[in-house]
């Protein structure tokens, strides 16, 4: 006798109806010209689905279910709704790059669930999880100096709301952004736990909490930044967004395990800070005729070297906006992208993808311009050597501390020379110092052994063309309200160069020697980077301290080559 079940009747109807959706789905799909995709199998990134609020991803019948850098994949089961469109819309004016699919009410369903992890996430101890744009813009205004940021800290720090930690939190941010900081430092001693803004490169203290207050912090941070709560004994790295005035600001976070608590330094990617032309970064006029030419030609490399945050990148970032344009095509490889250009191909390195498997990859797709983030091994070394070989203008960075310092690193790398000397057209070197505020700086006389310095630093110059004609006074900072009271307000580089030439290739095929190197240069007539910042201290642009705080001004090398 045949018993007839009812639950696996509706269980086998279910399927049926899920599955003739999913096809239906398939068949918009092919419509529509829009890719399908079942969701029910992918997992949902939550960086992407809190984007769009619940309650405007179900009226719609959308969910943000991944974010790759500044590309959203945006699951939709109308493509033409209006609403939805206009969501979409609102993604790209913030800067993203939405790519649509088609999918069934089930993957949206599949998605949708995981917004109870964000809501759970936002009711533990951490609290909110985003901070609000809102709130920080009108903290900009209000915070306009490190005590403005250091009051309105110790109001928060003893307050008692459910908020007070997300107002802490907004006030660091806001504070950071309104005064120009590059990093923010949280730093746990003994007795508390230290922040500190990086401000024109040089660290200054703001605050200090105690170590209950610093744990809730840590925690929201650690939330905020997609990192794991009970992890405490590794280090840890993340990243959030914060939008302000329709402009998105990455922040990248890294966790440090340390003696009492967790140290964490949040770097802060603004957009604004990187994209500047060339003529902004204080070349001398040789040094642009240099650049102009040399990034102009069809082959080679060109290395920029330099410490971490001497400005390398924003300089790449300055050549690459100069010569792009529809007839070539660029590709970089970077850790991370800092700031996104048009008509570029943009990729990141990642645990799967480094910059070796980039570069290799990178050469397979018939790039006119490569731009490698940083030369970090042997591999990578000769991987860029040989695409500057083969047809490619190849721009990267390479840690050394002077321009004559990368030919012996890159043979150390098992570069050989002949091949260097072939590849290798430009070595360059910087290092960023703080500007002096036009509005408060001092005129002193140069006196004593600052004298004998500067007067050394000016024997046999190049191009003394921009030399002041009055060369015994220079400048020192005081502060006033537009600098903060710090005295300084802003940087700018200084730079040397060694350009390749015959003279250096018959140099670095018989001695690795950076004093040799720097002697076979000097016919070149190109600054050091020394005399290149006593120029900028005579026009009253940095001051001689700063100068030397930057600069190795005793250099056993300089004065050899400075008497040639």
């Amino acid at each position: 006798m045949m018993q007839f079940n009812e639950t696996k009747q509706d269980e086998r109807l279910h399927e049926l109806r899920a599955k003739e959706e999913e096809e239906l789905a398939q068949m918009l799909s092919q419509k529509y010209g829009i890719e399908f995709i079942d969701l029910s199998s992918h997992s949902i990134d939550t960086d992407a689905l809190r984007l769009i609020p619940e309650a405007t991803a179900r009226n719609c019948d959308i969910a943000a279910f991944s974010k790759v850098n500044k590309t959203i994949l945006l699951a939709m089961r109308a493509p033409e709704r209006t609403d939805a469109l206009e969501v979409a819309h609102g993604l790209e004016r913030l800067g993203y790059a939405v790519r649509r699919y088609i999918v069934s009410t089930a993957s949206l369903e599949h998605a949708w669930e995981r917004y109870k992890d964000i809501s759970y996430a936002a009711e533990t101890e951490a609290g909110v999880l985003t901070l609000s744009a809102t709130t920080i813009t009108e903290m900009l205004a209000k915070l306009q100096t490190i005590e403005d940021v250091r009051s309105e800290i110790k109001i928060h720090i003893t307050a008692k709301d459910s908020h007070r930690i997300s107002r802490i939190l907004e006030i660091i941010m806001a504070g950071a952004l309104g005064l120009g900081a590059s990093d923010v430092h949280l730093e746990p001693e003994e007795k508390g736990v230290n922040m500190r803004y990086r401000l024109d490169g040089v660290l200054l203290a703001v605050a200090s909490f105690d170590f209950e207050t610093y744990r809730l912090m840590s925690s929201r941070l650690k939330l905020l930044s997609g990192l794991k709560l009970n992890i405490k004994n590794a280090a840890q790295d993340g990243r959030f967004s914060i939008v302000v005035k329709e402009k998105e600001i990455e922040i990248r976070a890294s966790v440090l395990p340390g003696a009492y608590a967790e140290t964490i330094v949040m770097r802060i990617l603004d957009p604004s800070t990187i994209a500047l032309p060339m003529e902004a970064l204080g070349f001398d006029t040789y040094l642009m005729d240099i650049f102009n030419r040399e990034i102009e030609k069809p082959n080679g490399m060109i290395l920029n070297t330099g410490p971490t945050g001497s400005g390398k990148t924003t300089t790449l970032y300055a050549f690459l906006n100069r010569v792009r344009s529809s007839e070539v095509k660029i590709i970089t490889i970077e850790d991370p992208i800092e700031y996104h250009l048009d008509g570029v191909v943009q990729t990141q390195v990642s645990r799967d993808y480094s910059f070796a498997a980039g570069l290799r990859s990178t050469l397979r797709q018939d790039p006119d311009i490569i731009m490698v983030g940083e030369i970090r091994d042997n591999e990578v070394a000769e991987t860029a050597v040989q695409a500057s070989l083969t047809g490619h203008l190849v721009f990267s960075t390479l840690h050394t501390n002077d321009a004559a310092g990368t030919f012996p690193r890159l043979m150390g790398m098992g570069v050989s020379p002949d091949i260097l000397g072939a590849s290798l057209t430009v070595a360059m070197a910087q290092r960023l110092v703080r500007r002096l505020c036009p509005h408060c700086r001092i005129q002193v006389e140069i006196t004593g052994d600052e004298k004998k310095l500067v007067d050394l630093l000016l024997t046999n110059i190049p191009h003394p063309e921009g030399i002041p004609e009055n060369r015994g006074v220079m400048f020192m900072p005081k502060g006033c309200e537009k600098c903060r009271g710090l005295g300084y307000k802003g940087r700018i580089s200084v730079v040397e160069v060694i350009l390749m030439d015959h003279a250096i290739e018959s140099t670095i095929r018989e001695s690795a020697s950076e004093r040799t190197i720097w002697l076979a240069a000097r016919p070149q007539n190109i600054r050091r980077m020394s005399q290149d910042g006593v120029i900028k201290i005579l026009q009253g642009v940095t001051s001689l301290e700063e100068l030397g705080r930057v600069v190795d001004l005793h250099d056993d090398s300089l004065e050899a080559y400075i008497k040639g």
